[in-house]
């Protein structure tokens, strides 16, 4: 069965806004080994529309350091399903817009043959937490105090705490720390 893998940056106080982390070739190495194993990412329309059409661009134009370039490129190729009510259409031919229940939707793509699927949004990560549905955890801390921006479970309230097993972790050049967990069964 295929995992569901939730990777994030996030500030040492725990605020995962995109303006405040520290986007080095140590990042991008690290976050493009890991979508080398996923088949799917899942989107909320606000992180989405971060993402795409800026690295897309960058793929295509070949506009930055040769580790960020390969970022862009596997990215790009990746399948994207994006959870919108309000995007009518999308104009990136990887990816897939629609308004399906959340849940089922990942319960469906687990049955599936094929690579991981991974989450790419704080919401929708914040809503499979709730219904048990994320198997690994990925904190990339970066070495920040940001004081401001959303963090996890700020809209939602878990119903119990969710524990996890610890399974590894690497730390950057950079002083960036990944964090591994999986989900504790």
């Amino acid at each position: 069965m295929r995992k569901v893998i939730f990777a994030i940056n996030i500030t040492t106080d725990g605020c995962c806004s995109h303006m405040d982390m520290i986007p080095d070739d140590g990042l991008h190495k690290y976050f493009t080994d890991l979508l080398r194993a996923a088949g799917v990412i899942l989107y909320g329309r606000i992180t989405y529309q971060l993402m795409v059409p800026f690295w897309p661009d960058v793929a295509r134009e070949q506009s930055e350091s040769e580790v960020t370039n390969e970022f862009a490129q596997v990215f790009t190729s990746l399948e994207k399903i994006l959870f919108s009510s309000t995007l009518k259409q999308v104009e990136d031919s990887n990816t897939r817009l629609t308004t399906n229940s959340l849940a089922n939707e990942v319960t469906s793509l687990k049955k599936q043959p094929g690579k991981d699927i991974f989450i790419g949004s704080l919401s929708l990560a914040t809503q499979l937490s709730e219904f048990d549905l994320i198997d690994e955890y990925r904190f990339v801390v970066h070495p920040v105090i940001a004081g401001k921006g959303p963090k996890l479970f700020d809209k939602i309230k878990l119903q119990e705490r969710l524990l996890l097993d610890f399974f590894g972790s690497e730390t950057l050049q950079s002083g960036i720390v990944a964090l591994h967990y999986k989900r504790n069964k």
